[in-house]
């Protein structure tokens, strides 16, 4: 709220996602009251939506603030492992998996429609948003609400389904914008995608034939803080945000090149897949280093 530069009192919709638990009121309610929004504020809550929620609560802030003049929609993503934590089984090695690669973290970010100067600097576009389910994955990925705790489930094929249906789902959402993959395939663009785990990182790589280097934001999230399910894609997007160059600096280490178009791209039960056609606005602001964002 601080580098978004209005006062939260100005939040008219709240859209919250998170899979540490399920009750109302919930999750929502309580950050409303914990940063003191107004009473008519607009809540919305996601449960269960995994690690793709934070795509999906960005796709409904575009949806939000488009349709509702003067909108500015706040989405919060919270996640606790904890609930993930039960005494494990020999034959369940995916639940083992799941306990050493996921994280806790919460991230945030502002949306709207026609920001207003000088207070506002957009970092990107949310220019269209889609979402597919590859057919035939429903056990691929599962989670489920018990006694015991939440138990996720994780098929050892989901790199393959991955590599199999990522470079599709790329296509249809930019093919009707006219960009399509470009003579030079997919390494023109910035990506944010999320840090499932180094498999999934890795298919993503091994279908659209990146080059190294283009998944480090990515990659550079999943080694500090592992996979916080739908908070992950936030830190990810602020991890390009500091990546990006500064007017007339250095650029950081490892640090991709200036791109102007992006892709977002979670993953969640399903196999369901979120896409989101990022576009930078060369308006950033600039933070405490002194970094500029995508747009620099």
């Amino acid at each position: 709220i601080a580098v978004w530069g209005r006062p939260a009192a100005d939040v008219t919709p709240l859209v919250v996602s998170t899979t540490a638990g399920a009750h109302a009121p919930g999750a929502d309610a309580r950050l409303a009251a914990l940063l003191g929004l107004r009473a008519t504020v607009q809540r919305a809550v996601l449960y269960m939506h995994g690690c793709n929620a934070g795509c999906t609560a960005l796709r409904l802030a575009k949806d939000i603030a488009e349709n509702n003049r003067g909108a500015r929609v706040l989405v919060a993503c919270a996640e606790v492992t904890l609930p993930l934590f039960a005494a494990p089984y020999e034959a369940r090695l995916d639940a083992l998996v799941a306990m050493a690669l996921f994280g806790d973290g919460a991230g945030a970010a502002a949306a709207g429609a026609a920001p207003t100067t000088p207070v506002e600097h957009p970092i990107f576009r949310v220019v269209s948003a889609s979402q597919a389910t590859v057919p035939g994955t429903e056990e691929g990925v599962s989670l489920l609400l018990g006694e015991r705790g939440l138990d996720c489930r994780i098929s050892g094929e989901g790199a393959a389904l991955v590599r199999g249906g990522v470079e599709r789902c790329l296509l249809d959402a930019r093919t009707p914008l006219g960009l399509g993959a470009g003579a030079g395939g997919w390494n023109h663009l910035f990506w944010a995608m999320h840090p499932g785990g180094r498999a999934i990182l890795d298919a993503y790589e091994a279908a659209l034939r990146l080059e190294p280097g283009k998944l480090a934001a990515s990659r550079r999230v999943l080694s500090e803080y592992g996979n916080m399910s739908g908070a992950a894609i936030i830190f990810v997007l602020d991890e390009l945000r500091r990546r990006c160059r500064r007017d007339g600096g250095e650029e950081e280490e490892e640090s991709d090149e200036y791109c102007e178009w992006g892709a977002m791209v979670g993953l969640g039960p399903g196999l369901t897949i979120e896409t989101i056609v990022l576009r930078a606005t060369g308006g950033g602001h600039v933070d405490d280093e002194g970094k500029k964002s995508i747009a620099a």
